[in-house]
Parts: C-alpha cells; sequence; structure tokens
C-alpha cells in the first residue's frame, strides 16, 4: 500500500509541473496572438496618410462657408419702438420692443415705405403671444425666428434677410 502511496504522490507532482508548464505555455500563445492582433488592427484600420481628416483639412484646402450675413451690400432698416400690453386684468404687463430688419442695400427704401406694414404684422403676433412665453428663455430664438417670418411675407424673401431685436423689455 505504501508503494501505490508513493507511486500516486510521484505522479501527483509530475501532473503538478507538467500542469504549471501547460499553463505558461498557454500565457505565452495568448500573448503572442493578442499582440498579432492589435498590431493587426492598427495596421489595417488606421488611415493612411493621404487621406485627410475632417477635423484638420490641408491648409489651402478649407471649404467655403455661407455667406457672412453683415456684408457691405447689407442695410439696416430701424422699426419704431413696439410696446404690447401682455396679460389680463390686474397683472397686465408691458412688453416694449425696437426690431431692426436687415436687407439689401439697395431695397432699403422699399422697406423704409413698408416699415407700418412690417410692424402690424409684427404686433398681431406678440399680442397672440402668452405671458409665460416671454418669461421662458428659450422662446427668444423662436421670436427672432417668427419675426423675420413675418418680414418675408409682408417685404418678400429677396428683401428681407433677418430680423435682429435690438431692444427688448418685459415688464
Amino acid at each position: 500500500m505504501d508503494d501505490e502511496r508513493d507511486t500516486a504522490a510521484q505522479n501527483g507532482k509530475g501532473n503538478t509541473s507538467s500542469k504549471g508548464g501547460n499553463i505558461l505555455v498557454s500565457s505565452a500563445i495568448l500573448a503572442v496572438v493578442c499582440g498579432a492582433a492589435s498590431f493587426a488592427m492598427v495596421y489595417f484600420l488606421a488611415p493612411s496618410e493621404a487621406s485627410e481628416s475632417a477635423a484638420c483639412p490641408a491648409p489651402g484646402a478649407m471649404a467655403a462657408g455661407p455667406t457672412p450675413l453683415a456684408s457691405a451690400d447689407t442695410s439696416y432698416v430701424e422699426l419704431e419702438d413696439m410696446l404690447i400690453t401682455v396679460g389680463d386684468g390686474a397683472d397686465n404687463r408691458y412688453v416694449k420692443l425696437r426690431a431692426v430688419v436687415m436687407t439689401p442695400t439697395a431695397s432699403a427704401a422699399d422697406v423704409e415705405g413698408a416699415a407700418p406694414m412690417l410692424t402690424d404684422a409684427f404686433l398681431t403676433y406678440l399680442r397672440a403671444i402668452d405671458i409665460s412665453d416671454f418669461e421662458a428663455e428659450s422662446f427668444y430664438p423662436d421670436l427672432k425666428e417668427q419675426l423675420s417670418r413675418r418680414a418675408e411675407l409682408v417685404l418678400g424673401a429677396e428683401r428681407a434677410r433677418g430680423v435682429l431685436i435690438t431692444e427688448f423689455m418685459l415688464r
């Protein structure tokens, strides 16, 4: 019986050293495979030097953006101050607005002649707005867009380049 235990102990020790060798060989193979996969990924998926990045174009290849609104051909026609009562009953509040219409210089006289129609279109829109809309900060880009849209309806798209709000007061 003692011989069987000695043989089993020797076999166990032999298996331990072979298990350690197997683990070492497996780890080495795994490391080589991972290294090869990493190299292949970088080598094949990296952009070539000839391609340009969208974030960093070549110095001479700057893309032309939209034409600037503030050009020498743009005139600014100021409209009269607009004062609107907003709210009902005892909690009446007032909105004071001053706007400027951007137009081509050749059309400035036409826009000045249409100023009463523009003011009427703007006031009609402003009177329809609820007081809670005026109190929300997110409303102001919409306000500017709506005023620009009304200027285009009155003047035509070729004469109205936009509306600037130069003064806005809510009391």
